[in-house]
């Protein structure tokens, strides 16, 4: 019974974060970054590149407070 119960709690936590409003990705217009020169920046909770002048971002994780952007690389 311990095993079941562990992966209904793991199941319902995985539904519980693709359903909760805050689990959409953000907008590519709010990930593009501190300016055009940062090629990697952060928000403490993703991470995001410049890749053939798109941004490209990490998925935030599941307790992730997001801080305020800071360019990592120019």
């Amino acid at each position: 019974m311990g095993f079941a119960a562990i992966a209904a709690i793991a199941i319902g936590t995985v539904a519980l974060a693709h359903l909760a409003p805050g689990a959409k990705p953000e907008a590519v217009s709010s990930s593009s970054g501190p300016d055009a020169a940062c090629a990697e920046w952060t928000d403490g909770c993703i991470v995001c590149q410049r890749v053939d002048g798109q941004p490209t971002c990490s998925m935030p994780g599941i307790a992730c407070v997001r801080g305020e952007t800071q360019c990592l690389r120019r």
